[in-house]
């Protein structure tokens, strides 16, 4: 590479210092990662799934794959688990519901609105704990022990959980793999944002749990309804981004359990509709950190270390572009003439020296997946592609964070008129099953002040 640089070698310094600079960082997370330790379980707990947690389910399409998940929420016995659907699926749900357990209901909104089914099931909820899941996420037995024991510590509101990808099929596709990649190098980054700092970008909405004192405050539900990107556009989907954004704007901390015994798995578009998934997430986390770190901007001084990951994704489509810009650059020059300044190495030198150097960074980054999946490890080049195509895709996100349509799913009601349908509604009476107990009220004392004083954001 000295070689190939020596004609003017000075212009390539930025680039090796940008280089060094991420990697530098890379290692920092890694081994934050290694250093962190999931919440062990409490000799006495203090929340008991059977008494405290109930599930939250929002769907519209729930298939067989819902009564696998299901049963396996069921293994951790919760007290209560809640599906909220549209009017028209509760025949079909209500059938697949009796055919697992008595403690599955199913509610319905007028609307197919996730956010809006979300909320329905938080004023039917008397537990402690409230478990958001999707219809498809499967646990193990163990996963709500031990994301109750993050609770002990009362100043946290939030838990999230690692995550991996199953197949929908017999065995993962091409694009099941990528998403299994994007997981697990977002397992890395979020627990070693829990370690380094405590904070995290998102709770997912794949499986998180929140306090239900949190979620029945009247300014949130209503915040959580009428959410507005440049108060204009109404958003449906992002609901964990709000979730976690409300936390950290209201004084709670979240944390992440990244164990093996609170690791869900989740299926992914096992198609090219997988680019429609992550270009709906991509808008979401423009949305979300735009506004976390300029708007509200609580982030920078409750958790310094996020607030930079925030930062650095906002530049990183731009500088991976970066790359292939100057291979391009010196391929141009490689094909001239010696004596009129070209490269003294052939264009398919320069490529090939490119390409392998992505091989084996890339490579790097994946080891933890392709540890427990070796075979996978031919889909590097895959993952590669992707992920030009990724940073090509972001920037045209930001150009159009505007599109506020969910993108891959059919029959997703107006978020506007849902919002209408919020409004209208009553709180259900003190007698009914979502009436939240009086002597609940008292439970804000117990908690730390400074910690969860409710403010509105800027």
């Amino acid at each position: 590479m000295l070689y190939l640089t020596s004609d003017k070698f000075p212009i390539f310094i930025p680039f090796g210092v940008i280089g060094f600079y991420r990697y530098f960082w890379y290692i920092i997370r890694i081994l934050a990662f290694f250093a962190y330790r999931p919440v062990p379980l409490p000799l006495n707990p203090t929340y008991v799934a059977s008494e405290d947690v109930t599930i939250i389910v929002p769907t519209i399409d729930a298939g067989d794959e819902f009564v696998e998940a299901a049963r396996s929420w069921l293994e951790g016995a919760p007290k209560e688990i809640i599906i909220v659907t549209e009017e028209r699926m509760r025949g079909p749900l209500e059938q697949l519901a009796a055919a697992v357990d008595p403690r599955v209901r199913v509610l319905t909104v007028p609307y197919a609105n996730k956010r809006l089914q979300m909320v329905e099931g938080i004023r039917h909820t008397t537990t402690d704990i409230v478990v958001f899941a999707d219809d498809d996420a499967l646990w193990p037995p163990t996963m709500l022990p031990h994301v109750l024991a993050c609770f002990e510590d009362q100043k946290v509101g939030g838990v999230g959980t690692s995550q991996r990808v199953t197949p929908v099929g017999k065995r993962l596709t091409v694009w099941e793999v990528l998403a299994a990649f994007r997981l697990s190098i977002r397992n890395v980054e979020i627990a070693a944002s829990t370690h380094i700092d405590g904070g995290v970008p998102c709770l997912s909405g794949r499986t998180a749990a929140y306090r239900t004192i949190i979620l029945k405050d009247p300014e949130f539900l209503h915040g959580f309804t009428h959410d507005f990107w440049l108060g204009k556009y109404h958003l449906n989907s992002g609901d964990d981004k709000f979730l976690t954004r409300w936390l950290v704007s209201h004084g709670w901390n979240t944390y992440i359990q990244c164990c093996k015994e609170a690791e869900l798995l989740s299926t992914m578009k096992p198609n090219w509709r997988f680019l429609k998934q992550v270009l709906r997430w991509t808008r979401n986390t423009w949305r979300s950190d735009l506004r976390s770190l300029f708007k509200e901007r609580y982030i920078w001084h409750r958790f310094p270390y996020v607030a930079y990951t925030m930062v650095d994704k906002l530049f990183n489509p731009f500088t991976l572009l970066v790359g292939p810009c100057l291979v391009i650059y010196l391929i141009t020059k490689s094909t001239k003439a010696v004596e009129n300044g070209g490269y003294h190495l052939p264009w398919w030198d320069i490529v090939l020296s490119y390409f392998v150097w992505l091989l084996v960074t890339r490579t790097c980054k994946l080891l933890p997946h392709l540890w427990h999946r070796p075979e996978h490890i031919v889909y590097v080049p895959a993952f590669i592609v992707f992920g030009y195509y990724f940073a090509i895709m972001k920037v045209y996100a930001l150009f159009t964070l505007h599109e506020t349509g969910w993108g891959t799913r059919a029959g997703v009601g107006d978020p506007t008129e849902a919002t209408k349908a919020v409004d209208n509604q009553r709180q259900p009476p003190a007698s009914s099953a979502g009436a939240w107990p009086q002597e609940k009220e008292a439970e804000m004392r117990r908690y730390d002040p400074e910690a969860v004083a409710y403010r509105r954001a800027d």
